[in-house]
């Protein structure tokens, strides 16, 4: 009887020593009973609440780079920027190499001064100027009384004749067509003068005279030892387009 009263006082004692047991993380030491009768097996306990995050780790080492990946398509253009400010201005750069010698003005010299040595030349023809001061190009025929034009460009023309014994009325021609007229009125016992002047823009063969134009009364133009009748005419300035 004895021994019935003392397992059974055992047994009311054993859950307090095994939840003191499991409060202190110690084994239960086992008891005289253990040997022959066990407790029955506890219910799971309910899962815990998550723990907090932990602390970020350290980056990684570098990977290898990747393949280049295929081109894409070419974008559209873009708006012009606002130009920049002007930049410093730059140091003065070395003298270039010398060029080559260039064509000589004579190339485009043409002149002539001629004077009168026939008095009262004919009516409506060319008068002939045969008296040659400067005639270098030979571009003024004497044996015509024309001068003839080889470089395209604007000429300057001017005559000074003397006057004698009747009225004069001369014209300059260029292409058959009369472009300038003077008339001097002769007075009695006196020598006029007579002069004009003109710039001509001329074309490769075009020809320029003095002639005396109407009827012979007024074909006075006079020439002698003391009194010259002249006649001349230069280049201003060529075309340089070649016209």
């Amino acid at each position: 009887m004895r021994g019935f009263l003392f397992c059974s006082l055992l047994l009311l004692l054993a859950p307090h020593c095994t939840e003191v047991a499991a409060q202190e993380g110690e084994p239960e030491p086992k008891t005289p009973c253990a040997n022959w009768m066990g407790g029955a097996p506890g219910y799971p306990g309910h899962n815990g609440l998550p723990g907090r995050d932990g602390k970020d780790g350290k980056d990684g080492l570098k990977g290898e780079k990747g393949e280049e990946g295929t081109q894409g398509p070419k974008g559209d253009q873009g708006e012009a920027g606002i130009p920049g400010k002007e930049g410093p201005r730059g140091f003065p750069g070395y003298p270039g190499q010398k060029g080559d010698k260039g064509e000589g003005a004579f190339i485009y010299r043409s002149a002539f001064s001629v004077g009168l040595t026939d008095r009262a030349p004919h009516p409506n023809a060319p008068i002939r100027f045969t008296k040659i001061y400067y005639n270098e190009q030979k571009h003024y025929d004497a044996t015509t009384g024309k001068f003839f034009c080889t470089i395209p460009g604007t000429y300057y023309f001017t005559y000074h004749l003397t006057v004698y014994l009747t009225d004069v009325k001369v014209s300059l021609y260029k292409k058959d067509r009369a472009v300038m007229f003077t008339y001097d009125q002769f007075q009695k016992n006196n020598v006029d003068q007579a002069s004009g002047s003109i710039l001509l823009h001329l074309s490769s063969g075009d020809e320029v005279w003095l002639q005396v134009y109407g009827e012979g009364d007024n074909n006075g133009i006079y020439a002698d030892n003391v009194n010259d009748s002249t006649f001349m005419g230069f280049l201003l300035y060529p075309d340089m387009d070649g016209r």
